[in-house]
Protein backbone atom coordinates (compact mmCIF):
# COMPACT_ATOMS: atom_id res chain seq x y z
CA UNK A 1 0.00 0.00 0.00
CA UNK A 2 1.62 3.16 -0.82
CA UNK A 3 -0.57 5.05 1.85
CA UNK A 4 -2.84 8.02 1.54
CA UNK A 5 -1.41 10.49 -1.12
CA UNK A 6 -2.78 13.51 -2.56
CA UNK A 7 -3.98 13.62 -6.18
CA UNK A 8 -2.57 15.06 -9.16
CA UNK A 9 -5.33 16.35 -11.18
CA UNK A 10 -5.14 17.81 -14.26
CA UNK A 11 -8.65 17.83 -16.55
CA UNK A 12 -12.14 18.20 -15.79
CA UNK A 13 -11.74 17.84 -12.11
CA UNK A 14 -9.80 21.05 -12.44
CA UNK A 15 -11.54 24.27 -10.64
CA UNK A 16 -13.78 25.52 -13.37
CA UNK A 17 -14.31 22.85 -15.11
CA UNK A 18 -17.24 20.48 -15.17
CA UNK A 19 -16.31 17.64 -12.73
CA UNK A 20 -14.45 20.06 -10.03
CA UNK A 21 -18.07 20.66 -7.89
CA UNK A 22 -19.38 17.30 -8.66
CA UNK A 23 -16.04 15.19 -7.18
CA UNK A 24 -14.01 17.38 -5.64
CA UNK A 25 -16.35 20.05 -3.69
CA UNK A 26 -16.37 18.68 -0.06
CA UNK A 27 -14.18 16.46 -0.22
CA UNK A 28 -10.71 18.33 -0.18
CA UNK A 29 -8.33 20.04 2.44
CA UNK A 30 -6.47 21.78 -0.38
CA UNK A 31 -6.12 22.34 -4.09
CA UNK A 32 -2.54 23.77 -5.24
CA UNK A 33 -0.93 24.42 -8.73
CA UNK A 34 1.30 21.51 -9.60
CA UNK A 35 3.29 20.06 -13.34
CA UNK A 36 3.78 16.29 -13.98
CA UNK A 37 7.01 16.42 -15.47
CA UNK A 38 7.77 14.44 -18.49
CA UNK A 39 4.16 13.95 -19.67
CA UNK A 40 2.43 14.83 -22.70
CA UNK A 41 -1.41 16.13 -22.40
CA UNK A 42 -3.47 14.68 -25.38
CA UNK A 43 -7.06 15.34 -26.13
CA UNK A 44 -9.79 12.73 -25.82
CA UNK A 45 -13.36 12.73 -26.20
CA UNK A 46 -14.47 15.34 -23.61
CA UNK A 47 -11.52 14.66 -21.10
CA UNK A 48 -7.61 14.23 -21.59
CA UNK A 49 -5.03 11.84 -20.88
CA UNK A 50 -1.58 12.05 -19.47
CA UNK A 51 0.91 10.19 -21.35
CA UNK A 52 3.96 9.21 -19.25
CA UNK A 53 7.25 8.89 -21.21
CA UNK A 54 5.60 10.62 -23.97
CA UNK A 55 8.95 13.15 -24.14
CA UNK A 56 6.07 16.11 -23.40
CA UNK A 57 7.01 18.84 -21.55
CA UNK A 58 4.93 18.20 -18.30
CA UNK A 59 1.19 18.36 -18.04
CA UNK A 60 -0.07 21.43 -15.76
CA UNK A 61 -2.91 20.17 -13.27
CA UNK A 62 -3.37 20.77 -9.43
CA UNK A 63 -2.53 18.83 -6.69
CA UNK A 64 -5.27 17.72 -4.08
CA UNK A 65 -5.05 16.63 -0.37
CA UNK A 66 -8.37 14.86 0.70
CA UNK A 67 -10.10 16.27 4.00
CA UNK A 68 -9.63 14.62 6.53
CA UNK A 69 -11.80 11.15 7.17
CA UNK A 70 -12.66 12.27 3.39
CA UNK A 71 -9.76 10.08 1.87
CA UNK A 72 -10.96 6.70 0.96
CA UNK A 73 -14.58 8.33 -0.49
CA UNK A 74 -12.89 10.69 -2.77
CA UNK A 75 -10.40 7.36 -3.64
CA UNK A 76 -13.29 5.49 -4.37
CA UNK A 77 -15.35 8.07 -6.26
CA UNK A 78 -12.48 9.12 -8.45
CA UNK A 79 -11.32 5.39 -9.39
CA UNK A 80 -15.26 5.03 -11.12
CA UNK A 81 -14.99 8.66 -12.47
CA UNK A 82 -11.75 7.78 -14.34
CA UNK A 83 -12.63 4.17 -14.81
CA UNK A 84 -9.94 2.49 -12.59
CA UNK A 85 -10.92 -1.27 -11.83
CA UNK A 86 -7.46 -2.18 -10.61
CA UNK A 87 -4.10 -2.57 -11.54
CA UNK A 88 -3.71 -3.62 -15.58
CA UNK A 89 -7.52 -4.39 -15.63
CA UNK A 90 -8.37 -4.47 -19.66
CA UNK A 91 -11.35 -2.30 -19.05
CA UNK A 92 -9.30 0.79 -17.60
CA UNK A 93 -9.60 3.62 -19.43
CA UNK A 94 -6.49 4.83 -16.83
CA UNK A 95 -3.89 3.35 -14.45
CA UNK A 96 -3.88 4.99 -11.11
CA UNK A 97 0.15 5.26 -10.53
CA UNK A 98 2.25 7.09 -7.73
CA UNK A 99 4.06 9.46 -9.32
CA UNK A 100 6.04 12.43 -8.80
CA UNK A 101 4.81 16.15 -9.61
CA UNK A 102 5.80 19.38 -8.59
CA UNK A 103 4.56 22.08 -6.74
CA UNK A 104 4.79 25.23 -8.22
CA UNK A 105 5.03 27.96 -5.34
CA UNK A 106 8.15 26.03 -4.62
CA UNK A 107 9.17 23.85 -6.54
CA UNK A 108 8.81 20.56 -4.15
CA UNK A 109 8.67 17.23 -5.40
CA UNK A 110 5.46 15.31 -4.05
CA UNK A 111 4.32 11.64 -4.72
CA UNK A 112 0.93 11.67 -5.84
CA UNK A 113 -1.79 9.58 -7.54
CA UNK A 114 -2.12 10.16 -11.19
CA UNK A 115 -4.99 9.00 -13.29
CA UNK A 116 -2.67 8.40 -16.70
CA UNK A 117 -3.78 6.76 -20.18
CA UNK A 118 -4.32 2.93 -19.82
CA UNK A 119 -4.14 0.51 -22.61
CA UNK A 120 -7.40 0.68 -23.62
CA UNK A 121 -7.57 4.76 -23.96
CA UNK A 122 -7.41 6.57 -27.53
CA UNK A 123 -5.94 9.68 -27.04
CA UNK A 124 -6.15 12.08 -29.49
CA UNK A 125 -3.58 15.06 -30.96
CA UNK A 126 -1.25 16.49 -28.14
CA UNK A 127 -2.35 19.59 -26.18
CA UNK A 128 0.22 22.79 -26.52
CA UNK A 129 1.84 23.62 -23.38
CA UNK A 130 0.11 20.79 -21.27
CA UNK A 131 -2.56 22.74 -20.17
CA UNK A 132 -6.80 21.50 -20.33
CA UNK A 133 -7.64 24.92 -19.50
CA UNK A 134 -5.81 26.18 -22.47
CA UNK A 135 -7.13 23.88 -24.91
CA UNK A 136 -10.32 26.18 -26.55
CA UNK A 137 -10.22 29.32 -27.98
CA UNK A 138 -10.52 32.39 -25.76
CA UNK A 139 -14.32 33.93 -25.98
CA UNK A 140 -13.95 37.73 -26.50
CA UNK A 141 -15.22 39.48 -23.27
CA UNK A 142 -18.17 41.61 -25.24
CA UNK A 143 -20.25 41.17 -28.74
CA UNK A 144 -18.25 41.12 -31.81
CA UNK A 145 -19.31 44.10 -34.39
CA UNK A 146 -19.12 44.19 -37.88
Amino acid sequence: MTGELPFFVYGTLRPGECNHALFLHGRTASEEPARLPGALLRDGPGYPYAVRGAGGGGVLGELVTAAPGRYDALLSVLDRLEEYYGPGHPLNLYEREACDVVRVRDGVTVRAWVYVAAAAAEPGAPIAGGDWLRRRTPVPDGPRTP
